[in-house]
C-alpha cells in the first residue's frame, strides 16, 4: 500500500510498505481521507518535533484518518465490517526501513478496540480511546475533521473554561479558529481573535469573534473597552513563548493563561512584572483522551444542527500524489485544514 513518509527531514516521497495485519483486537480500515495537522505534522518534516529525533527517521507520517473497516479480529466488539471510524494509524510499519510518526496517512490503517482490550483485562492504550465509529449521517470530511475539532474540544475541560469567560485566542489557524466557533457555540459572553493576517482575522469573526486584532495593536486598551474588563483567560493556540509573555499583561488578576500545542524549546521564560500578582498558567500539549473521546458527541450533534459548518475549515482538497504540493499549500495565508483523498 501506499502511504506517506518522511524520509529525512524536509524530503517527503509516497512509499511502498505492507498493508497492516490486524491482529485479535484489531480492525482493518480503507482510508477514505485523511487531514493534515498543520502544526505536528509539519514539525515533524522540519525535522524538529520534541522526541521524534533525526536517528529515527525516515517515518510514516500522519494522525487525522477516517476509512471504512474492511476487516476485523476475533477478539473485536466495537467495530463491524463496513462501519465508518475515525483515528486509525500505522504504530508498526512492517518494514523496518520506516519509523513510525503515527502513520495515519496511508491506504490502510488499523484502529484497536479499547473497550473490549478493558474487558479482556488487557493492556489498553490511551490512544485506542480516540478510535470510534462515527454516525452514518457524519460524511467523511465532516468525520476526518473530528480528530481536531475533539481534541480542541476537550481544551476547553483542560483549560478549566465554563463557558462564562471573556476570553482572547492567539491565532486563527485550524485550532485558533475551532476555539472561536466552540466558544460562539457555548456562548461565551466575549471572544476576541488575533492573528497578523487579514484574511484569518476575518475568518474568525464570521465564526463568531465580537472583536478582532492584528498583534500589534494595543489589545488591552481595546479589549478592556469592548469586554468591559480584562480577559478572564488567554488562549495561546500556537504554543509560542512570546505569545505566552503577551498574555501575560492581558489577564484579569487570578485570570489564566491557556497553552495549546508543543512549545518547541525546552525551557519558557515567564516575565511575570507583566502578569497580575496571581494568574493561573496551563499548558496542553498532548490530548487528554478520555475528554477528547466524550468530545464526539456534542460535536457530531453541532455537524448534524448545521452550527459547526466544515466549510471554512476546508480549504485545500489533494490527491494522495500531490501530498508534497499539500504540504506546501498548509503555508499559505488562507489555509486552514488541507484534506487528503484515497482511491
Amino acid at each position: 500500500m501506499r502511504s506517506v513518509a518522511v524520509v529525512s527531514p524536509g524530503k517527503l516521497e509516497i512509499v511502498e510498505v505492507p498493508r497492516p495485519v490486524p491482529g485479535p483486537f484489531d480492525a482493518l480500515v480503507r482510508t477514505e481521507c485523511s487531514f493534515i495537522c498543520n502544526a505536528t505534522d509539519r514539525k515533524i518534516v522540519e525535522g524538529h518535533f520534541p522526541g521524534i529525533e533525526a536517528d529515527r527517521y525516515p517515518v510514516l507520517l500522519g494522525h487525522e484518518s477516517v476509512g471504512i473497516v474492511e476487516a476485523i479480529g476475533e477478539k473485536v466488539r466495537s467495530f463491524k465490517v463496513g462501519q465508518r471510524v475515525i483515528g486509525g494509524l500505522n504504530l508498526e510499519p512492517g518494514d523496518s526501513k520506516f519509523a513510525s510518526a503515527w502513520g495515519g496517512n496511508s491506504e490502510y490503517v488499523l484502529v484497536r478496540d479499547h473497550a473490549a482490550l478493558v474487558a479482556d483485562g488487557k493492556e489498553a492504550d490511551d490512544v485506542y480511546r480516540i478510535m470510534r465509529t462515527v454516525p452514518d449521517d457524519i460524511e467523511p470530511a465532516a468525520a476526518g475533521l473530528l480528530c481536531t475539532f475533539r481534541e480542541v474540544y476537550a481544551g476547553f475541560s483542560d483549560f478549566r473554561l465554563s463557558g462564562s469567560e471573556r476570553i482572547i485566542i492567539f491565532g486563527a489557524g485550524p485550532v485558533g479558529l475551532s476555539f472561536v466557533r466552540f466558544a460562539k457555540l457555548k456562548r461565551f459572553p466575549f471572544i476576541a481573535s488575533v492573528d497578523p493576517l487579514p484574511e484569518k482575522r476575518e475568518l474568525a469573526r464570521a465564526l463568531g469573534a465580537d472583536a478582532v486584532y492584528r498583534p500589534d495593536d494595543d489589545i488591552e486598551s481595546a479589549f478592556t473597552a469592548a469586554a468591559g474588563g480584562k480577559a478572564d483567560a488567554v488562549i495561546d493556540a500556537v504554543g509560542h513563548e512570546s505569545i505566552i509573555n503577551r498574555a501575560l499583561g492581558l489577564v484579569r488578576m487570578a485570570g489564566s493563561i491557556c497553552v495549546y500545542g508543543v512549545v518547541s524549546s525546552d525551557t519558557i521564560e515567564l516575565k511575570k512584572s507583566r502578569a497580575p500578582y496571581n494568574f493561573n498558567l496551563f499548558v496542553h500539549q498532548w490530548p487528554t483522551r478520555e475528554a477528547e473521546a466524550a468530545a464526539q458527541e456534542p460535536l457530531c450533534e453541532w455537524l448534524r444542527t448545521g452550527e459547526l459548518d466544515i466549510r471554512p475549515f476546508v480549504t485545500g482538497t489533494y490527491p494522495l500524489e500531490r501530498f508534497a504540493e499539500a504540504m506546501a499549500a498548509t503555508t499559505g495565508s488562507g489555509a486552514v485544514k488541507t484534506m487528503i483523498t484515497y482511491r
